[in-house]
């Protein structure tokens, strides 16, 4: 049994079609740089929209479960720091007792 790649996973989450933004939003209700949903980082808003359906916000539980869906890129990003934001954020909350965030999804106008 091989094991799941990104790829493979993101192809399970729920789109993102019609989604402007993801807004993070830190414990003071400042805004934290959200993945964008543009060609690069549309991977990591699927994997946030995922997340926030489900958990409603980004806290430990979800962020231990973002690095799940992440697959390889984690390993990635714990050997290379700074290169996947997206999943650094989340390696904080899970992992390095960071306070998690608040979320809020902005859909496009039609």
């Amino acid at each position: 049994m091989t094991t799941p790649t990104f790829k493979d996973i993101l192809d399970t989450l729920p789109a993102t079609t019609g989604i402007a933004a993801i807004v993070l939003l830190d414990a003071a209700g400042e805004p934290v740089t959200p993945p964008e949903n543009q060609p690069g980082t549309a991977g990591s808003v699927r994997v946030y929209h995922a997340l926030i359906k489900q958990h409603g916000h980004l806290d430990r539980a979800a962020a231990q479960q973002g690095l799940a869906l992440y697959a390889e890129h984690t390993a990635d990003a714990r050997l290379h720091p700074g290169k996947h934001p997206n999943i650094d954020r989340l390696l904080a909350i899970a992992e390095a007792d960071a306070p998690g965030l608040r979320a809020r999804i902005v859909l496009q106008d039609d």
